[in-house]
């Protein structure tokens, strides 16, 4: 999970272990891209607003298209975000939305059922 905000991780990092996942965390981009080289997961946690507005889109950006990162182009990407619209909905006109769009997009607050129905979707198609 790559998220800046120490409280939300904390509360996430609860519900996903009480339902029996294992949680590695970060509190940036830069932190986040570290950790999965040294540890990848079945699935990536990720909010787009942390220390720059955009931050989450950059990190989509560079597992989907960095060769550094090419052996993680697998791992889905869970996208959830207080941005109520998904970079589709953001971007419609632009031709390059496909670099930063997740494999799922979830809006916080989170609508807990289906928060974990789209982690156990993502994980199983790891």
């Amino acid at each position: 999970m790559i998220d800046d905000d120490p409280d939300y991780r904390a509360s996430v990092r609860c519900l996903l272990e009480s339902e029996g996942f294992t949680v590695s965390e970060a509190s940036s981009g830069d932190e986040g891209l570290r950790l999965l080289a040294q540890d990848p997961p079945d699935a990536i946690i990720l909010d787009v607003m942390m220390r720059c507005c955009c931050e989450g889109y950059g990190v989509t950006q560079a597992i989907k298209f960095r060769e550094e990162f090419a052996g993680y182009r697998d791992i889905p990407i869970i996208m959830a975000s207080s941005i109520e619209q998904s970079p589709d909905e953001l971007f419609p006109m632009a031709s390059e939305v496909g670099m930063i769009r997740p494999d799922y997009y979830v809006t916080k607050p989170l609508d807990i059922p289906r928060f974990l129905d789209v982690v156990r979707r993502a994980v199983a198609k790891s």
